[in-house]
């Protein structure tokens, strides 16, 4: 281990010294430029890891990692996790990772960002990282996950000491070329004037405020910290009347808003299926709503099929520039061979950035009631979030602002041990960038 970055020599012959010179990587950097790298992870028998740094397109760097170095890895990080592992329910696991997860422990949470980084971060990624700073640059890194590592949250990754990724580099999802660079794609504009359409904690018909896509937030008080940043949206959050748990946020009613909203605020439920594309999310429409999901009774969920392509009677929808998805598993596209699910769809019809979460979303409720030591204390956990991602989205830059928001979380977290601080929130999020396609 160097900085706690793996040495790629364990894996057979060692490099080159040229390579594992971290420095090298300042060579050619226009002064004033910022450092941006996209990292690709890609599965096969064994991990492959590519990385190319934009001021030296012409020196790509490549490795493989053997499967064996990161399979338990990647376990242990899936039993940390709340979301369901096979034949569990959603309580079973989120009791799991809430009550003896590795998330919730600080000691066991540093262990296993350690284990990831040593078996998933190559040397000379890590040796260039260093280099960079101690040049005083922050780099950025948009990665492209492969389906085993999906889950993977470049934020909590070790490197020296208390150290973690989030402290070197801002990170940013990276989909397909395919899908970023499609012909048709035309990126929809924003201005900090822009409205913003709002679905937050939609009631799902049906469905009632306990139960499985009941409430996520609860009751706002009105003089709560998340009412007052919805509040200073003013006349631009449509649609206009009350914020939270409204039951005519469907479908409809969301095209309308989006129509010439800047970005979409969207707080509630996410429900994965078997293929990307059968992502939904769940809004006020009831069974007859139009569309080609089947109906869960009498609410028919809206897919990221729909949204992408439209279907029976319903046109595909119009993405504004930044779209926040606060939901469960609302980031699983780039856990299938196909990444099309909500994170793509609305990239392709017109989002520019897309923040969304890699795992399942404990409620504050289920914090308070599972998490040694936390109580009352969970108030907020989930709201503070829900703040901070409107918060980056109204900035010139969501990836870095919500990136210093995550420092902040990191350092309180590993300062502290306070579970308030945990990981198992703040570490969900993630953005993907997609800019708007070069025109040749």
């Amino acid at each position: 281990m160097v900085n706690g970055w793996r040495d790629l020599t364990d894996l057979g012959a060692p490099l080159p010294l040229a390579r594992t010179e971290g420095a090298a990587v300042l060579v050619d950097l226009p002064e004033g430029q910022r450092p941006v790298a996209r990292l690709r992870f890609v599965d096969g028998d064994d991990l492959f890891v590519s990385w190319v740094w934009e001021h030296q397109r012409s020196s790509p760097r490549m490795t493989l990692i053997g499967r064996e170095l990161v399979t338990p890895a990647l376990h242990r990080l899936a039993r940390a996790l709340p979301s369901p592992l096979p034949g569990e329910s959603g309580i079973d696991a989120l009791t799991r990772a809430l009550t003896r997860g590795d998330l919730v422990d600080p000691d066991r949470e540093q262990e296993l960002a350690g284990l990831l980084t040593s078996a998933l971060i190559p040397q000379w990624l890590g040796a260039e990282l260093d280099a960079l700073e101690t040049a005083g640059l922050r780099p950025h890194l948009r990665i492209q996950l492969s389906p085993s590592t999906a889950q993977l949250p470049w934020e909590l990754l070790s490197t020296s000491g208390r150290e973690r990724g989030i402290d070197m580099a801002d990170a940013s999802v990276l989909l397909p070329a395919t899908l970023r660079n499609d012909p048709s794609r035309t990126v929809s504009p924003w201005s900090p004037l822009s409205p913003v359409a709002t679905a937050l904690d939609p009631a799902v018909p049906g469905f009632s405020a306990t139960s499985e896509l009941g409430s996520v937030l609860g009751e706002v008080a009105a003089d709560s910290s998340l009412a007052r940043a919805v509040d200073d949206l003013g006349t631009r959050r449509l649609p206009r009347g009350e914020a939270f748990r409204r039951a005519d946020i469907d479908r409809l009613a969301l095209a309308e808003a989006v129509a010439d909203a800047g970005r979409l605020l969207y707080v509630g439920h996410v429900t994965a299926s078997t293929h990307a594309l059968d992502a939904r999310l769940h809004l006020s429409d009831g069974a007859d709503a139009p569309g080609t999901t089947p109906p869960v009774g009498s609410h028919r969920p809206y897919s990221a099929a729909e949204i992408a392509l439209g279907g029976a009677g319903l046109p595909p929808l119009r993405a504004p520039n930044r779209v926040a998805l606060i939901a469960c598993d609302s980031g699983t596209d780039l856990r299938f061979a196909e990444p099309t699910g909500l994170v793509a769809a609305f990239l392709h019809r017109g989002a520019e950035y897309v923040t969304a979460t890699r795992w399942t979303l404990p409620t504050e409720a289920g914090l308070r009631r599972l998490v040694p030591g936390l109580g009352d204390r969970a108030e907020g956990m989930l709201t503070d979030a829900v703040i901070a991602v409107n918060a980056a989205h109204e900035s010139d830059d969501p990836i870095s602002a919500l990136g210093a928001w995550q420092r902040d979380q990191r350092r309180l977290w590993t300062s502290t041990g306070d579970p308030r601080h945990s990981p198992i929130m703040w570490g969900a999020f993630a953005t993907a960038w997609a800019p708007e396609p070069v025109r040749l």
